[in-house]
């Protein structure tokens, strides 16, 4: 008896350091979006939105240009990372690439607030292909949040918090034109 109990006791042991030591994952915290746009997750960097059904490659190209010319962004560059995928063997899987916009009139109090938020500049948008739930290809935009980069900044200002807001609001609004094709 004296043994059952002391294997039971090990056994307890076990079980509760094995619990304790298990990783626990932060649960999505979801900011509810309007016109049917998924969630922010403030837990991530990453906002992500499919493109509507219909609505080609070249349709969202086009409207991320008008778009955001529009609304006083430069495109300073464009990153065709699946086209450098390509030239060196590799099949990059359908569409992946990265477009910069930029508009200092939103995002300079950042800046002069915090120099060191440069490293999240220009802002970035990714156009890219992947399987979706029925494991076929489609097309999404994702965006690089600056509301969730400024928390690399120790002690932002509310300047900047109020900037960085600005700035991930535009941009959502340009993703969200884009992925409808909208000129």
């Amino acid at each position: 008896m004296k043994q059952l109990k002391a294997i039971a006791g090990i056994a307890l042991v076990v079980v509760l350091g094995a619990c304790a030591s298990q990783r626990t994952t932060q649960p999505a915290m979801l900011q509810a979006m309007p016109n049917g746009l998924p969630g922010i997750d403030l837990n991530s960097a990453i906002y992500e939105v499919p493109v509507k059904e219909g609505v080609s490659y070249q349709d969202v190209l086009d409207s991320l240009k008008f778009i955001s010319e529009g609304m006083n962004f430069v495109n300073p560059a464009n990153f065709p990372i699946g086209e450098h995928l390509k030239l060196r063997g590799i099949d990059p899987q359908g569409v992946k690439e990265v477009h910069s916009f930029c508009n200092l009139s939103m995002g300079t109090e950042i800046m002069l607030d915090h120099p060191e938020f440069l490293v999240f500049a220009p802002c970035r948008i990714a156009l890219y292909e992947k399987p979706d739930a029925n494991k076929k290809m489609k097309l999404y935009l994702a965006l690089d949040r600056p509301t969730y980069d400024l928390k690399s900044i120790k002690n932002p200002t509310e300047r900047a918090k109020k900037s960085a807001q600005e700035l991930e609001d535009a941009l959502i609004k340009l993703m969200d034109k884009a992925r409808k094709g909208e000129i």
